[in-house]
């Protein structure tokens, strides 16, 4: 899978998935991703942890997830975690620094939200808002550890990419 520690106990459908990668359609040639990251937090507000996300247009499945800090080692580890045939494309992202230090000048777009570009990851980020509990904004309900944020959002973008396919 795409973690780099393996998962400990508490967490047995999450071992059971197979890599995100297994729940894609295949890249076709030109694909568009579109790039954003949404703040959560972890037991208290103080501790925020982004959810980095990239989308693909055409199909409108979640490609790859980076969790972390704002700065560029998440992101970086976003860019790691996209599949080969999907790194050929353009990417469309807002204008965070950190987007352009990581991917390729060549195809990414810094684009504003009034442009529409990023639209479907924005809707994307509502939808994990609405259907999972500890992403939302105000709210109860919350990961009291690191490993069941990640686990939470690995079982529910299975389940989204399946739905999309």
């Amino acid at each position: 899978m795409f973690r780099e520690t393996p998962l400990k106990s508490g967490s047995k459908k999450a071992a059971e998935l197979p890599p995100l990668e297994q729940t894609l359609a295949p890249a076709t040639e030109g694909e568009v991703l579109e790039l954003d990251e949404l703040c959560s937090f972890v037991y208290e507000k103080r501790r925020k942890r982004w959810v980095r996300l990239a989308l693909c247009r055409r199909t409108p499945q979640v490609v790859a997830y980076a969790l972390g800090s704002r700065g560029e080692e998440t992101c970086r580890k976003l860019w790691e975690r996209i599949p080969e045939g999907y790194r050929e494309g353009l990417f469309y992202s807002d204008f965070w620094e950190s987007y352009q230090k990581v991917f390729p000048e060549d195809r990414h777009r810094a684009v504003g939200k009034e442009s529409g570009q990023s639209g479907h990851v924005e809707r994307w980020n509502c939808t994990l808002r609405q259907r999972v509990g500890r992403f939302v904004r105000k709210t109860l309900s919350f990961s009291k550890s690191e490993e069941m944020h990640e686990i939470c959002l690995v079982l529910f973008l299975h389940y989204y990419n399946r739905l999309c396919s």
